[in-house]
């Protein structure tokens, strides 16, 4: 049976949004690497975990919205819309895209694209 990597992809983003950060984990080769556009070069999963964990004490909530994927046989290119929420209310968006990259069925490279927008 061949799994959808498209369906794959978004149950990862679902897994981020809901902090549940060993679900990703589990989704991921031994030696998946995340790349972001923030200048800092690429890092291996668990060190990106590292850099989102402290988001759950920080952001009430967590949402990918408006999501439009393009897939090709091992890759998956996905647009949205980011809204994450602050303790107080405050709500902001970060238009982003996240290129994921399957091997054997488990992912092993993602590319993270973000420009905030700010306050909404």
């Amino acid at each position: 049976m061949r799994k959808n990597i498209g369906e794959m992809a978004t149950r990862c983003l679902r897994h981020i949004e809901a902090y549940d950060f060993g679900e990703v984990r589990a989704m991921c080769t031994e030696t998946a690497t995340v790349w972001h556009n923030d200048g800092k070069g690429g890092q291996t999963i668990g060190e990106k975990q590292e850099r989102l964990r402290p988001l759950a004490g920080t952001a009430a909530s967590l949402r990918f919205d408006g999501a439009r994927q393009f897939r090709s046989a091992h890759e998956v290119l996905q647009r949205h819309v980011l809204r994450p929420g602050r303790p107080d209310g405050a709500r902001s968006e970060v238009h982003a895209a996240k290129h994921f990259r399957f091997g054997r069925y488990l992912i092993n490279r993602m590319e993270d694209y973000s420009c905030e927008v700010g306050p909404v």
